[in-house]
């Protein structure tokens, strides 16, 4: 019987077959307001997740998906993907949220294999100016204001 988790067509890895810079690039899934408010109704019932309107009064400043369906997606993509014999079983890592999906986006996933401490930098600080930039981004829909964990920083940056 075929495991339903193993990608078709697509030669099945051991863990010991992956080499250092091995790449594999997942499709594609497109998240709409409906799988939002759907996983956030059974899963994750925050306003932020469930309602656009309530969610123009929260931090996300609009309607946006649980981290944790962007994860279940993202890991959906990958089993997908990366053909590894027997399936991928989650031996730890960590999981981030630098940007709130939204409605339309578009979600998709690059694994890239090995230790590569220049890689392991380079994504930690484009990960931190990501945060940084949008920390201090102004935000139009809420009157040019910037935003914060603690509400809205008001005046202007002009």
């Amino acid at each position: 019987m075929a495991n339903p988790n193993e990608p078709e067509n697509k030669e099945l890895l051991y863990l010991d077959d992956l080499r250092v810079g091995q790449r594999f690039i997942s499709g594609t899934h497109l998240i709409d307001e409906a799988q939002i408010k759907a996983f956030a109704r059974q899963f994750d019932p925050q306003p932020f997740h469930l309602d656009a309107e309530a969610a123009k009064e929260t931090l996300f400043a609009g309607l946006a998906a649980s981290g944790w369906h962007t994860a279940a997606i993202s890991m959906r993509l990958v089993v997908k993907s990366v053909p590894i014999r027997g399936g991928i079983v989650g031996a730890g890592g960590e999981l981030t949220w630098p940007t709130p999906t939204r409605p339309g986006a578009t979600l998709h996933v690059e694994n890239l294999y090995g230790e590569n401490n220049h890689h392991i930098v380079e994504s930690c600080f484009k990960g931190l100016a990501r945060a940084l930039r949008q920390a201090a981004e102004i935000d139009p829909r809420r009157g040019n204001a910037v935003p914060s964990t603690k509400g809205t920083l008001g005046g202007s940056l002009s």
